[in-house]
């Protein structure tokens, strides 16, 4: 049964193109909505960007003599139309009266009652604005186009009953062919066990372009000096260092090793073995808390507080806590950063770059938009590798959550695609202390 979407403001400023992803159905854009969006449109912020492109979107839906009042078909079958309500709605509740929340759920309720012939949905990212519609007896969804389940995100390793003899001459071959079920995707992690004897076991990873299991190449020695402490670290190494691998999502909470992993990866790929020509770490400017407002000094200077977590690990692998003890010096890593081997950067600034032949690592990536992340990797030039690190549960951005933003929405996307590999990394390792908070608080 066709029916009637009524769209909230956020809707389009999230994805633009949200109107034209609702198949067959009629969508409603109330008027108040393009009062929002023209409040918006000279930001430069993402909002901003959405804002003009919705706004193109629709002045060319009107062209070649077609009216936005009276309705436009969409080539999904359904129509597209602006409601304009004869007078400014006024709900007969304590609503604020001069509220555009209120005007949107009036409008949906006169939506709704104009058309009984098809049901009315009003349609909001706003939990609370859902709850208010419910409480007047309108039914409301989430836009849920670009949500990722919570499942959908999960990877734990695949475990499969083998023959002794076949995890055996896994050891010796380095692959060996899968069962038939459960079907793997490329680059699944795999715990390979014994049927007669649990305690025989083997970690692997499904190699899609060969259709075989092959085995993990982390040396034991580890990358830096950092060794892999439990059998998901083991896999993201791996993943971290396969060149045909372009984009890797690593999905964990606090302490599980996420940015010190890849760093060191990307360190060794690029400086001892040269396989790249640059390492670029970098992370969106988003605050914890209540912000602090302007920062004196030059750039570097105010960019200093919101990269220092990567100079930390950065830090951590050229002292003696990690690659310090094979010789590194954080003196090392200063000259590396001074003559443009590593560098670290904002994201604010990466639009309409092209970036070749790097190891591109990019920090805290459940802060970013879908949108964002896409602007991120068609940067990507020949050669170049992306890692995507963040914790979908740990968000300081008030336009995503954890099954919107832009991580999880690439974990999701990508996980069957031969050239990407996701991780979740589960045990954090950082400390006792910081384990327990994670998991207790």
């Amino acid at each position: 049964m066709k029916k009637n979407y009524v769209l909230d403001t956020n809707v389009v400023l999230h994805d633009p193109r949200a109107i034209f992803k609702f198949e067959d159905n009629d969508v409603i854009l109330p008027i108040f909505v393009i009062e929002e969006i023209d409040q918006f449109k000279r930001e430069g912020t993402e909002r901003g960007r959405n804002a003009r492109t919705i706004s193109r979107l629709l002045d060319d839906q009107r062209q070649s003599d077609r009216s936005l009042a009276r309705g436009v078909s969409l080539d999904g079958g359904g129509n597209l139309r602006i409601w304009i309500p004869e007078k400014r709605p006024q709900l007969a509740v304590g609503f604020d009266k001069h509220s555009v929340d209120q005007a949107l759920l009036q409008t949906a309720i006169d939506v709704r009652d104009s058309d009984r012939t098809k049901p009315t949905v009003f349609v909001t990212m706003d939990t609370n604005l859902r709850i208010r519609a419910d409480a007047l007896g309108i039914t409301s969804e989430t836009y849920e186009n670009q949500r990722v389940e919570d499942e959908a995100l999960e990877q734990p390793f695949f475990d499969l009953d083998l023959e002794g003899s076949a995890i055996d001459a896994f050891f010796q071959d380095g692959q060996v062919a899968p069962p038939l079920t459960p079907a793997l995707y490329p680059n699944a992690a795999v715990m390979l066990r014994d049927r007669t004897s649990p305690g025989h076991t083997a970690l692997g990873r499904f190699d899609g372009a060969k259709n075989m299991i092959v085995s993990l190449r982390v040396a034991r020695e580890g990358v830096l000096g950092i060794r892999p402490r439990n059998r998901e670290q083991s896999f993201a190494l791996d993943v971290l260092l396969d060149d045909s691998i372009r984009l890797v999502t690593l999905l964990g909470k606090a302490g599980t090793g996420k940015t010190l992993l890849a760093i060191a990866a990307g360190l060794k790929r690029t400086t001892e073995e040269q396989t790249y020509s640059r390492l670029v770490v970098s992370r969106p400017i988003m605050p914890l808390g209540r912000d602090i407002g302007f920062l004196p000094g030059d750039v570097d200077e105010k960019l200093n507080p919101w990269m220092q977590p990567i100079f930390d690990n950065l830090e951590y692998l050229y002292s003696s806590g990690g690659g310090g003890k094979n010789g590194r010096s954080t003196r090392g890593f200063l000259e590396l950063l001074e003559s443009g081997t590593i560098q670290v950067e904002p994201l604010t600034y990466i639009r309409g770059r092209s970036l070749p032949n790097q190891y591109l690592i990019v920090d805290e990536a459940q802060n970013l938009t879908p949108h964002e992340v896409k602007t991120i990797i068609t940067r990507c030039g020949e050669g170049t590798k992306i890692v995507l690190t963040g914790d979908p549960q740990q968000i300081d951005n008030p336009y995503v959550d954890h099954a919107s933003n832009g991580l999880s929405v690439v974990a999701e996307r990508f996980k069957r695609e031969r050239i990407a590999a996701h991780v979740v990394l589960s045990k954090g390792e950082r400390s006792e202390l910081a384990e327990l908070a994670a998991n207790l608080l």
